[in-house]
Protein backbone atom coordinates (compact mmCIF):
# COMPACT_ATOMS: atom_id res chain seq x y z
CA UNK A 1 0.00 0.00 0.00
CA UNK A 2 0.92 3.36 -0.46
CA UNK A 3 1.38 4.50 2.99
CA UNK A 4 3.24 1.15 4.04
CA UNK A 5 6.48 2.17 5.43
CA UNK A 6 9.92 0.79 3.95
CA UNK A 7 11.23 -2.37 6.11
CA UNK A 8 13.78 -0.57 8.63
CA UNK A 9 17.45 -1.53 7.54
CA UNK A 10 19.34 -3.50 9.85
CA UNK A 11 21.85 -1.56 12.08
CA UNK A 12 25.11 -2.91 12.26
CA UNK A 13 26.63 -4.59 15.34
CA UNK A 14 28.33 -2.29 17.87
CA UNK A 15 31.41 -3.31 19.03
CA UNK A 16 31.40 -3.85 22.92
CA UNK A 17 34.21 -2.14 24.41
CA UNK A 18 34.16 -5.33 26.61
CA UNK A 19 35.40 -7.24 23.40
CA UNK A 20 37.81 -5.10 22.53
CA UNK A 21 39.23 -5.34 26.33
CA UNK A 22 39.04 -9.01 25.84
CA UNK A 23 40.99 -8.69 22.69
CA UNK A 24 43.40 -6.24 24.15
CA UNK A 25 44.03 -8.20 27.62
CA UNK A 26 44.49 -11.76 24.92
CA UNK A 27 46.96 -9.64 23.14
CA UNK A 28 49.11 -8.33 25.87
CA UNK A 29 48.52 -12.49 27.29
CA UNK A 30 50.27 -13.86 23.57
CA UNK A 31 52.44 -11.59 22.77
CA UNK A 32 54.79 -13.41 25.32
CA UNK A 33 54.59 -16.35 22.89
CA UNK A 34 56.49 -14.96 20.32
CA UNK A 35 58.91 -12.59 23.10
CA UNK A 36 60.08 -15.78 24.52
CA UNK A 37 59.27 -18.69 21.74
CA UNK A 38 62.59 -20.10 21.47
CA UNK A 39 62.65 -21.45 25.19
CA UNK A 40 60.28 -24.41 24.32
CA UNK A 41 62.34 -25.71 21.22
CA UNK A 42 65.60 -24.98 24.19
CA UNK A 43 63.81 -27.17 27.07
CA UNK A 44 62.80 -30.07 25.20
CA UNK A 45 66.26 -29.95 23.36
CA UNK A 46 67.49 -30.18 26.83
CA UNK A 47 65.21 -32.64 27.99
CA UNK A 48 66.45 -35.09 25.11
CA UNK A 49 70.61 -34.20 26.16
CA UNK A 50 69.43 -34.85 29.79
CA UNK A 51 67.85 -38.33 28.61
CA UNK A 52 64.46 -37.56 30.88
CA UNK A 53 62.27 -39.32 29.32
CA UNK A 54 64.75 -42.55 28.42
CA UNK A 55 64.99 -42.47 32.53
CA UNK A 56 61.46 -42.29 33.54
CA UNK A 57 60.60 -45.30 30.29
CA UNK A 58 63.42 -47.27 32.19
CA UNK A 59 62.41 -47.09 35.92
CA UNK A 60 61.29 -49.92 37.28
CA UNK A 61 57.77 -48.28 38.20
CA UNK A 62 55.41 -45.96 36.78
CA UNK A 63 56.65 -42.78 38.38
CA UNK A 64 60.20 -41.44 39.52
CA UNK A 65 60.88 -39.00 42.02
CA UNK A 66 62.58 -36.02 41.73
CA UNK A 67 65.92 -37.46 43.83
CA UNK A 68 65.75 -40.58 41.73
CA UNK A 69 65.56 -39.03 38.65
CA UNK A 70 68.31 -36.27 38.99
CA UNK A 71 70.76 -39.29 40.85
CA UNK A 72 70.05 -41.21 37.60
CA UNK A 73 70.86 -38.36 35.52
CA UNK A 74 73.65 -37.19 37.40
CA UNK A 75 71.53 -33.89 36.87
CA UNK A 76 70.93 -30.42 39.92
CA UNK A 77 67.92 -31.44 41.34
CA UNK A 78 66.53 -27.94 42.08
CA UNK A 79 67.91 -27.53 38.33
CA UNK A 80 65.76 -30.20 36.88
CA UNK A 81 62.43 -29.62 38.97
CA UNK A 82 62.48 -26.37 37.39
CA UNK A 83 62.86 -28.12 34.23
CA UNK A 84 60.29 -30.72 34.70
CA UNK A 85 57.54 -28.02 36.35
CA UNK A 86 58.39 -26.06 32.66
CA UNK A 87 57.75 -29.37 31.03
CA UNK A 88 54.74 -30.56 32.92
CA UNK A 89 53.02 -27.58 32.42
CA UNK A 90 52.94 -28.16 28.88
CA UNK A 91 51.93 -31.84 29.29
CA UNK A 92 55.18 -32.99 28.50
CA UNK A 93 55.54 -35.32 31.44
CA UNK A 94 52.93 -35.26 34.30
CA UNK A 95 53.90 -34.03 38.12
CA UNK A 96 51.88 -36.04 40.24
CA UNK A 97 51.50 -33.73 43.49
CA UNK A 98 50.38 -36.08 46.15
CA UNK A 99 53.48 -38.50 46.10
CA UNK A 100 55.36 -35.92 44.35
CA UNK A 101 56.52 -37.89 41.39
CA UNK A 102 57.11 -37.69 37.75
CA UNK A 103 55.50 -40.14 34.90
CA UNK A 104 55.95 -40.11 31.29
CA UNK A 105 52.94 -38.69 28.68
CA UNK A 106 52.24 -39.50 25.16
CA UNK A 107 53.79 -36.03 24.39
CA UNK A 108 57.11 -36.84 26.74
CA UNK A 109 57.75 -40.25 24.57
CA UNK A 110 58.02 -38.39 21.24
CA UNK A 111 61.17 -37.41 23.33
CA UNK A 112 62.56 -40.85 23.75
CA UNK A 113 65.79 -41.63 21.89
CA UNK A 114 64.55 -44.99 20.24
CA UNK A 115 60.77 -45.84 19.50
CA UNK A 116 58.56 -46.02 16.86
CA UNK A 117 57.11 -42.54 17.61
CA UNK A 118 60.03 -40.80 18.47
CA UNK A 119 60.69 -37.48 17.29
CA UNK A 120 63.68 -36.76 18.98
CA UNK A 121 66.11 -36.76 16.29
CA UNK A 122 64.14 -34.11 14.23
CA UNK A 123 64.34 -32.29 17.16
CA UNK A 124 67.86 -32.24 18.01
CA UNK A 125 68.17 -31.64 13.75
CA UNK A 126 66.22 -28.44 13.84
CA UNK A 127 67.77 -26.72 17.42
CA UNK A 128 71.55 -27.25 16.06
CA UNK A 129 73.30 -23.82 15.36
CA UNK A 130 73.66 -24.68 11.35
CA UNK A 131 69.57 -24.92 11.16
CA UNK A 132 69.13 -22.03 13.59
CA UNK A 133 71.51 -19.38 12.41
CA UNK A 134 69.39 -19.86 8.70
CA UNK A 135 66.27 -17.81 10.54
CA UNK A 136 67.96 -14.81 11.57
CA UNK A 137 68.56 -14.04 7.60
CA UNK A 138 64.94 -14.70 6.97
CA UNK A 139 63.69 -11.54 6.84
CA UNK A 140 66.72 -9.70 5.00
CA UNK A 141 66.10 -12.56 2.27
CA UNK A 142 62.79 -11.58 1.71
CA UNK A 143 63.46 -8.05 1.54
CA UNK A 144 66.00 -8.20 -1.28
CA UNK A 145 64.85 -11.14 -3.30
CA UNK A 146 64.55 -9.38 -6.35
CA UNK A 147 68.31 -8.61 -5.92
CA UNK A 148 69.09 -12.27 -5.94
CA UNK A 149 70.17 -12.19 -1.65
CA UNK A 150 71.71 -15.06 -0.61
CA UNK A 151 69.30 -17.83 0.99
CA UNK A 152 68.84 -17.48 4.30
CA UNK A 153 70.80 -20.92 4.87
CA UNK A 154 73.93 -19.74 2.32
CA UNK A 155 74.46 -16.48 4.40
CA UNK A 156 74.40 -18.10 7.32
CA UNK A 157 76.53 -21.05 6.18
CA UNK A 158 78.60 -20.29 3.44
CA UNK A 159 77.12 -23.09 1.28
CA UNK A 160 73.62 -24.22 0.26
CA UNK A 161 72.32 -27.35 2.73
CA UNK A 162 72.95 -29.87 0.14
CA UNK A 163 76.97 -28.80 0.00
CA UNK A 164 77.22 -28.71 3.58
CA UNK A 165 75.41 -31.95 4.09
CA UNK A 166 78.28 -33.83 2.00
CA UNK A 167 80.86 -31.44 3.79
CA UNK A 168 79.67 -32.49 7.17
CA UNK A 169 78.92 -36.35 7.35
CA UNK A 170 77.91 -36.43 10.65
CA UNK A 171 75.19 -33.55 10.05
CA UNK A 172 74.21 -35.29 7.05
CA UNK A 173 73.43 -38.49 9.43
CA UNK A 174 71.40 -36.31 11.69
CA UNK A 175 69.53 -35.47 8.80
CA UNK A 176 68.65 -38.86 7.69
CA UNK A 177 67.84 -39.52 11.27
CA UNK A 178 65.33 -37.27 11.44
CA UNK A 179 63.90 -38.74 7.96
CA UNK A 180 63.37 -41.69 9.55
CA UNK A 181 61.37 -40.68 12.36
CA UNK A 182 58.93 -38.95 10.07
CA UNK A 183 58.23 -41.67 8.22
CA UNK A 184 57.73 -43.95 11.17
CA UNK A 185 54.88 -41.84 11.72
CA UNK A 186 53.99 -41.23 8.26
CA UNK A 187 54.48 -44.56 6.53
CA UNK A 188 52.23 -46.29 9.22
CA UNK A 189 49.19 -43.77 8.14
CA UNK A 190 49.69 -44.19 4.26
CA UNK A 191 50.13 -48.19 4.72
CA UNK A 192 46.82 -48.63 6.57
CA UNK A 193 44.83 -45.75 5.38
CA UNK A 194 45.88 -46.33 1.62
CA UNK A 195 47.25 -49.89 0.56
CA UNK A 196 45.72 -49.87 -2.99
CA UNK A 197 48.41 -46.85 -4.09
CA UNK A 198 50.86 -50.43 -3.79
CA UNK A 199 48.90 -52.70 -5.13
CA UNK A 200 50.39 -53.79 -8.19
CA UNK A 201 53.61 -52.63 -7.31
CA UNK A 202 56.34 -55.20 -7.65
CA UNK A 203 59.13 -53.08 -7.63
CA UNK A 204 59.40 -49.44 -6.49
CA UNK A 205 62.52 -46.90 -6.07
CA UNK A 206 62.44 -44.31 -3.16
CA UNK A 207 64.09 -41.23 -4.86
CA UNK A 208 66.11 -39.65 -2.13
CA UNK A 209 65.50 -42.91 0.44
CA UNK A 210 68.32 -41.37 2.83
CA UNK A 211 69.30 -44.61 5.38
CA UNK A 212 66.48 -46.91 4.54
CA UNK A 213 63.94 -46.74 6.92
CA UNK A 214 60.66 -45.48 4.66
CA UNK A 215 62.16 -48.34 2.45
CA UNK A 216 61.99 -51.29 5.15
CA UNK A 217 58.39 -50.00 6.59
CA UNK A 218 57.03 -50.59 3.23
CA UNK A 219 58.51 -53.36 2.49
CA UNK A 220 56.95 -54.98 6.51
CA UNK A 221 53.38 -53.59 4.79
CA UNK A 222 54.06 -54.63 1.33
CA UNK A 223 56.31 -57.52 1.12
CA UNK A 224 56.24 -58.51 -2.37
CA UNK A 225 57.73 -55.27 -3.13
CA UNK A 226 61.02 -55.48 -4.36
CA UNK A 227 62.83 -52.18 -3.29
CA UNK A 228 65.60 -49.98 -4.67
CA UNK A 229 67.19 -47.05 -2.21
CA UNK A 230 68.36 -44.24 -4.03
CA UNK A 231 70.09 -41.33 -2.54
CA UNK A 232 73.75 -39.79 -3.37
CA UNK A 233 76.69 -41.68 -2.75
CA UNK A 234 77.71 -40.51 0.26
CA UNK A 235 74.32 -40.98 1.54
CA UNK A 236 73.66 -44.57 0.43
CA UNK A 237 77.37 -45.30 2.52
CA UNK A 238 75.71 -44.55 5.65
CA UNK A 239 72.85 -45.99 4.89
CA UNK A 240 71.17 -49.16 7.38
CA UNK A 241 72.56 -52.74 6.42
CA UNK A 242 70.48 -54.72 3.06
CA UNK A 243 68.34 -56.72 4.04
CA UNK A 244 65.77 -58.87 1.81
CA UNK A 245 64.28 -57.29 -0.80
CA UNK A 246 65.74 -54.09 -0.41
CA UNK A 247 69.39 -52.85 -2.45
CA UNK A 248 71.08 -49.67 -2.06
CA UNK A 249 72.10 -47.48 -5.20
CA UNK A 250 73.98 -44.57 -5.23
CA UNK A 251 73.24 -41.85 -7.99
CA UNK A 252 71.84 -38.52 -8.52
CA UNK A 253 68.40 -37.79 -8.85
CA UNK A 254 69.05 -34.94 -11.35
CA UNK A 255 70.63 -37.14 -13.69
CA UNK A 256 68.70 -40.53 -14.13
CA UNK A 257 66.44 -42.84 -12.31
CA UNK A 258 66.91 -47.12 -11.43
CA UNK A 259 64.15 -48.53 -13.65
CA UNK A 260 61.01 -49.78 -11.85
CA UNK A 261 57.41 -49.94 -11.45
CA UNK A 262 56.97 -46.97 -9.43
CA UNK A 263 59.37 -44.37 -7.79
CA UNK A 264 58.51 -43.13 -4.49
CA UNK A 265 59.79 -39.61 -3.64
CA UNK A 266 58.48 -38.51 0.52
CA UNK A 267 59.44 -35.10 1.43
CA UNK A 268 61.81 -34.50 -1.07
CA UNK A 269 60.31 -32.29 -4.08
CA UNK A 270 59.15 -29.71 -0.76
CA UNK A 271 62.83 -29.15 -0.65
CA UNK A 272 63.16 -27.82 -4.73
CA UNK A 273 62.39 -24.75 -6.95
CA UNK A 274 59.28 -25.76 -9.68
CA UNK A 275 62.11 -26.02 -12.39
CA UNK A 276 63.94 -28.43 -10.33
CA UNK A 277 60.81 -30.83 -8.58
CA UNK A 278 60.16 -30.66 -13.24
CA UNK A 279 63.63 -32.01 -13.82
CA UNK A 280 63.71 -34.52 -10.93
CA UNK A 281 60.06 -35.60 -12.03
CA UNK A 282 60.68 -35.74 -15.67
CA UNK A 283 63.45 -38.24 -14.36
CA UNK A 284 61.21 -40.38 -12.76
CA UNK A 285 58.81 -40.75 -15.68
CA UNK A 286 61.22 -41.87 -17.53
CA UNK A 287 62.49 -44.23 -14.72
CA UNK A 288 59.33 -45.85 -14.93
CA UNK A 289 58.17 -45.50 -18.90
CA UNK A 290 59.35 -49.69 -19.21
CA UNK A 291 56.16 -50.48 -17.12
CA UNK A 292 52.31 -50.85 -18.09
CA UNK A 293 51.38 -49.82 -14.55
CA UNK A 294 54.25 -47.11 -14.07
CA UNK A 295 53.02 -44.15 -11.51
CA UNK A 296 55.23 -41.48 -9.16
CA UNK A 297 54.10 -41.57 -6.14
CA UNK A 298 54.32 -38.69 -4.22
CA UNK A 299 54.45 -38.23 0.00
CA UNK A 300 54.49 -34.48 0.73
CA UNK A 301 52.29 -31.86 2.41
CA UNK A 302 49.52 -30.00 0.36
CA UNK A 303 48.63 -26.57 2.17
CA UNK A 304 44.45 -26.19 1.60
CA UNK A 305 44.35 -21.95 2.00
CA UNK A 306 40.27 -22.46 2.70
CA UNK A 307 40.33 -25.13 4.93
CA UNK A 308 41.83 -25.79 8.57
CA UNK A 309 42.61 -29.12 9.67
CA UNK A 310 44.57 -30.51 12.97
CA UNK A 311 47.75 -30.36 10.60
CA UNK A 312 47.49 -26.91 9.13
CA UNK A 313 49.50 -24.80 10.90
CA UNK A 314 52.29 -27.45 10.50
CA UNK A 315 52.08 -27.09 6.91
CA UNK A 316 52.87 -23.53 7.04
CA UNK A 317 55.22 -23.64 9.55
CA UNK A 318 56.78 -25.93 7.35
CA UNK A 319 56.76 -23.62 4.56
CA UNK A 320 58.62 -21.21 6.60
CA UNK A 321 61.30 -24.36 7.32
CA UNK A 322 61.55 -24.44 3.46
CA UNK A 323 62.12 -20.65 2.72
CA UNK A 324 65.05 -20.90 5.36
CA UNK A 325 66.81 -23.57 4.70
CA UNK A 326 66.40 -24.19 1.08
CA UNK A 327 67.14 -21.97 -1.90
CA UNK A 328 63.80 -22.81 -2.98
CA UNK A 329 61.81 -25.19 -1.60
CA UNK A 330 58.35 -24.58 -0.77
CA UNK A 331 55.00 -26.60 0.09
CA UNK A 332 52.71 -26.28 -1.80
CA UNK A 333 49.09 -25.57 -3.00
CA UNK A 334 47.23 -28.73 -4.95
CA UNK A 335 47.08 -25.73 -7.54
CA UNK A 336 50.74 -25.96 -7.73
CA UNK A 337 51.59 -29.35 -7.57
CA UNK A 338 49.46 -29.48 -10.12
CA UNK A 339 51.25 -27.03 -12.25
CA UNK A 340 54.80 -29.08 -11.81
CA UNK A 341 53.21 -32.11 -12.25
CA UNK A 342 51.55 -31.04 -15.72
CA UNK A 343 55.03 -29.49 -16.78
CA UNK A 344 57.13 -32.95 -16.33
CA UNK A 345 54.43 -34.55 -18.69
CA UNK A 346 52.47 -36.32 -16.07
CA UNK A 347 48.42 -36.56 -17.75
CA UNK A 348 47.03 -37.21 -14.36
CA UNK A 349 46.89 -37.61 -10.73
CA UNK A 350 45.52 -38.04 -7.95
CA UNK A 351 45.73 -36.72 -4.21
CA UNK A 352 44.74 -38.74 -0.68
CA UNK A 353 44.94 -37.64 2.67
CA UNK A 354 46.44 -39.55 5.59
CA UNK A 355 46.31 -39.42 8.88
CA UNK A 356 49.76 -37.77 8.85
CA UNK A 357 50.92 -33.79 7.64
CA UNK A 358 51.30 -34.90 4.19
CA UNK A 359 49.09 -36.75 1.57
CA UNK A 360 49.61 -39.41 -0.55
CA UNK A 361 49.96 -37.88 -4.81
CA UNK A 362 49.93 -40.59 -7.15
CA UNK A 363 50.93 -39.32 -10.96
CA UNK A 364 50.33 -40.87 -14.00
CA UNK A 365 51.85 -40.36 -17.26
Amino acid sequence: MADEKPAAEPKPTPQVAGDQDDGEARAGVDIWKYVLGFAEMAVVKCAIDLGIADAIESHPEPSISLSQLSSELGCCPSSLRRILRFLAHRKIFRHHADTDTYSQTPLSRRLLTRGENSMAAFILLETTPVMLAPWLNLSSHAAAAAAAAPPPFVAANGNDLWVYLAANPGHSRLLDEAMACDARVAVPALAEDCPEVFEGVLTMVDVGGGNGTTLRLLRKAFPWIRGINFDLPHVVAGALPPCDGVEHVGGDMFEDVPKADAAFLKLVLHDWSDNECIQILKNCKEAISESKSGKVILVEAVINEKEDDKFTDVRLTLDMVMMAHTSGGKERTEKEWAHVLRQAGFAKYTIKPVRAIQSIIEAFP
